[in-house]
């Protein structure tokens, strides 16, 4: 591997004459002022082959815009090409890529149109949208075919969302001089094949695509090019209604049907229960850790749509008295209000899954999964999100709910896949209709459209309460267990900000023994009889399951009314804090509750 930048070719007087007039000379290459080793490698590697078709697969944040831009001015500058096409998944991705093109001489029209037929003379290229060239692929292949282009298919799994969009990105770029296929995740989960990507048969039969330089997630953390991701879990007692009008309690994260976890699942994230505020106010408090160190560091909260969104952006302005950013559709106003909170030192924004891929907010620190999707394509571009590096020894912390799927895919993060064809499609691949509005959210809407039960709204979350269940990180678990609210959780919670890896593996070691040790003691204490400072222990156990019954019964009953009223559970809990005093039913002692259990029941018998 070679370690040192080597500066770009110059280029014959011959070629210089296709030069366009916008760069004369270029300012220094990418987003980055050196390249890093691995962009170096893999540009020394294109050099020698000078391919056609090149796919680099890179991990979000490892610099694949800095290494697409290097190519790009190297073969501007030698006359191979004279013109840029860049293919972005969405709007934003669109300005974002011109922005960075603009640091290094190379002008890119984002806001062209297929209407326009063709871009400026002032500019080198354009940027579109997948969407975009499926609409008119004919217009794109004729201004390809008249100038040598290079395209850059950005996040280029997305010319496999539909056949249409594949057939189009083929038909548009089939006669490019170069096209330069970039992703930081190639798997899908269907076998649509992506265009101008090599496939190759393994052992067992089955077709994989080839990339031409990989640079895995694994690699970048020892380069301390991203950092490590803490994965923070949250179980909890969940209680619903089914279709048939059954009530179903079950625990999160605990074994059971794949229809049960994803109906405790649903549950844990519905706005109403107490299950969201809880981790909510964790992730809060874990940001204002990692602030003590990173004054700047950020939270995002991935919703599933649009309703929650709106309702996590609520419940974090009552926690922090300062209204997060909301971004609810890629519109330009969404792409501006995602630019203002990557220049602003804001604690939160709160998201519809758009901020998944490719949109670059380096601050973001600590995220909050707060969306059923369950894809290893959606929740490796969502945790990607936080793991670009800028300073070293920072930690990004991901806040989970404690389900299976999820914790698969966090304890496996570091694994390396490629797309695979030929395996047999499932019945659900098979039968979904291409809907282009919701391309984009093709790979991530698969498993919530199996789950129609949920999906059509015939089955209602009725109460969902939040603990806190362990951490995952590099490979290990930590933690046996919390309530929200603990000394406990705290200890997690206050990791310092700024630790080397194998630190923060240390310090999880001794507040797991720490942790276990206390359990230990206490249970010891408990054979050796009872001094009068276990007695009081003891009655505040008897306490905390006193609460824990009240707050069930006023569950229930709070359902109860809000049934019989029309009024939602939120507004009938927010109803009782106002009438009885007290703080959210989590953190409420016994003797309000009880106060809030009587006052319900006297509603319903009339009496106020």
């Amino acid at each position: 591997m070679t370690n040192t930048p080597q500066l770009p070719r110059t280029p014959s007087s011959a070629a210089a004459s296709h030069l366009s007039p916008a760069f004369p000379r270029r300012a220094p290459w990418g987003t980055a002022s050196n390249l890093r080793a691995w962009q170096a490698e893999a540009l020394e590697l294109y050099r020698e082959r000078s391919p056609r078709d090149f796919l680099a697969v890179a991990t979000p944040g490892a610099g694949k815009t800095t290494f697409a831009l290097r190519i790009a001015t190297e073969l501007l500058e030698a006359g191979v090409v004279r013109r840029v096409t860049v293919v972005a998944p969405t709007e934003h991705l669109k300005h974002q890529w011109a922005d960075a093109a603009a640091r290094v001489g190379i002008s890119i029209d984002p806001s062209f149109t297929n209407a326009q037929g063709r871009h400026g003379a002032h500019y080198d290229g354009v940027a579109l949208t997948y969407a975009q060239v499926a609409a008119n692929p004919a217009l794109h292949r004729a201004r390809t075919d008249a100038a040598r282009t290079l395209v850059v298919l950005d996040e280029v799994h997305h010319g496999g969302d539909a056949l249409s969009w594949g057939d189009a990105v083929r038909e548009a770029f089939e006669d490019a001089t170069r096209r330069l296929a970039l992703t930081g995740t190639p798997f899908r989960s269907d076998t649509s094949p992506i265009p101008f990507v090599v496939y190759e048969e393994d052992r067992d039969g089955i077709r994989r695509s080839r990339a031409d330089y990989t640079y895995g997630y694994g690699d970048a953390l020892r380069d301390h090019v991203v950092r490590p991701v803490l994965f923070l879990t949250y179980s909890g007692d969940m209680r619903w209604r089914t279709r048939a009008g059954d009530e179903v309690s079950a625990r999160l994260g605990e074994a059971m049907t794949k229809d049960m976890t994803a109906q405790a699942w649903r549950t844990a994230l519905d706005p109403e229960g107490e299950w969201v505020p809880s981790v909510l106010r964790a992730a809060d408090k874990r940001l204002t850790e990692v602030r003590r160190t990173v004054p700047d560091a950020g939270g995002l909260v991935i919703a599933t749509d649009q309703n929650s969104a709106r309702a996590y952006a609520k419940h974090l302005t009552e926690i922090t008295g300062q209204r997060p950013t909301v971004v609810l559709s890629d519109d330009a106003g969404a792409s501006g209000r995602i630019e203002e909170f990557t220049s602003s030192d804001d604690r939160w924004m709160v998201a519809v899954r758009m901020v998944s891929e490719g949109v670059d907010v380096p601050r973001l620190a600590v995220g909050v999964y707060a969306t059923s999707t369950s894809t290893p394509l959606f929740f490796a571009q969502a945790v990607g999100r936080f793991v670009r590096a800028r300073t070293r020894g920072e930690t990004a912390s991901v806040f989970l709910p404690s389900v299976a799927p999820l914790l698969e895919l966090a304890g496996g993060l570091e694994l390396e896949r490629d797309h695979a064809l030929d395996r047999p499609s499932t019945a659900e691949e098979q039968g979904i209709e291409y809907d282009p509005e919701a391309a984009l959210l093709a790979e991530a809407n698969r498993e919530e459209k199996a789950s129609g039960d949920l999906t059509q709204g015939t089955f209602e979350a009725l109460d969902a309460q939040a603990s806190f269940d362990r951490v995952l990180f590099d490979g290990g678990e930590f933690g046996t267990g919390a309530d929200v609210g603990s000394a406990e959780e705290l200890d997690f919670l206050g990791l310092p900000g700024l630790l080397e890896p194998d630190q923060v593996t240390t310090l999880l070691r001794q507040r797991q023994a720490d942790q276990v040790k206390a359990r230990g003691a206490r249970a010891a204490q408990a054979a050796q009889g009872l001094t009068e400072r276990e007695q009081a222990a003891e009655r505040a156990e008897h306490e905390h399951r006193r609460a824990g019954e009240l707050r069930k019964e006023l569950s229930k009953l709070v359902g109860a009314w809000a049934k019989r009223s029309g009024e939602p559970h939120g507004v009938v809990h927010t109803r009782l804090r106002r009438e009885c005093g007290g703080p959210e039913v989590p953190l409420a002692t016994a003797a309000q509750l009880e106060e809030r259990v009587a006052k319900v029941r006297r509603w319903f018998v009339g009496a106020r």
